[in-house]
């Protein structure tokens, strides 16, 4: 015998099916009326193997990485530090949120899944705090002499994780659909953010780089990263705010089924290419891996 459900994550109504049945709904998908369009769960079942394979590890590096700098620390690394703390809390649910959508479907379980996604969907805000800092790093070069004290940042850093856990509790308790809406204003703020913040930096050093063969390196590094911030915010995140204008548009199945899965399921991917994209531009990584890559490096100029 099957029953009804609700999602709390999404707040969608499933169908669930009692030990009784010898037959149950699909691995993958939820909504019975997605079976004719199952493929954008299998991206979402993908995008999970891939943070839980990739993602996982590659934001424990980035917090031992961090943790184990001395005088060389950026002063974004903090923001850098919470968000990859973050992100590897979203990808071990990895493992909760398949075996609970696949196998058990457990009301409770759902309710662990919600806070996990409430989190993801304000790891934004410590993008912003990035973005900003670099952005005060290049237009504003005295205010940032002055307010170099990591104390400041560690205080942005508490109030950012109580939003954060405020939205991911509010979400767990009440559903995604109750706070749609401040995740909208999160994502639009960003973007506005970074899009300001990119104009600013491109103004001051095109400004400073008039006359000049170069480009001031410590002003490059700040301009390349809320760049690459940008494009984070612009791949991983605004589609999903972009489709709900227009979501009384498509049908059911065509929403749910497969935008609205696919969507979100580019959100969750940054949990994967956020860790990727800082060990990228790291200038060295201590362990036996990089002392690898660093050798055969070295084997090759030699050659």
């Amino acid at each position: 015998m099957s029953n009804t459900t609700m999602n709390p994550a999404t707040g969608l109504y499933m169908n669930s099916t009692s030990p009784d049945d010898l037959r149950g709904p699909p691995l993958w998908y939820e909504v019975t009326a997605c079976a004719m369009a199952p493929y954008g769960f299998i991206f979402y079942y993908a995008v999970k193997v891939l943070n839980l394979v990739v993602g996982t590890p590659c934001n424990i590096l980035v917090i031992w990485q961090i943790a184990s700098k001395k005088n060389d620390a950026s002063s974004s690394d903090i923001f850098i530090f919470n968000l990859a703390i973050l992100d590897a809390y979203f990808c071990l649910m990895t493992p909760v949120d398949m075996v609970n959508r696949l196998l058990l479907d457990d009301s409770r379980v759902w309710y662990f899944q919600s806070f996990a996604y409430g989190v993801k969907d304000v790891a934004p805000l410590f993008l912003v705090c990035i973005c900003l800092d670099r952005y005060i790093a290049v237009v504003h070069p005295l205010l940032f002499t002055n307010i170099r004290d990591n104390r400041i940042r560690l205080g942005i850093s508490v109030v950012v994780w109580c939003l954060v856990l405020a939205y991911g509790g509010t979400e767990c308790i009440l559903g995604y659909i109750t706070v749609n809406e401040v995740f909208s204003c999160v994502i639009l703020f960003a973007f506005a953010v970074m899009v300001l913040c990119n104009i600013a930096i491109i103004w001051v050093l095109r400004r400073s780089v008039m006359g000049k063969e170069e480009m001031h390196p410590v002003k490059k590094k700040a301009f390349k990263m809320v760049l690459i911030i940008l494009a984070i915010i612009v791949v991983n995140y605004l589609p999903s705010v972009a489709l709900m204008p227009f979501a009384s548009y498509y049908s059911f199945v065509t929403l749910h089924c497969q935008i609205g899965v696919s969507v979100f399921s580019m959100m969750d991917l940054s949990s994967s290419i956020e860790p990727l994209l800082y060990i990228t531009k790291m200038e060295h990584v201590d362990g036996w891996c990089c002392r690898w890559s660093g050798s055969k490096k070295q084997q090759n100029g030699k050659e």
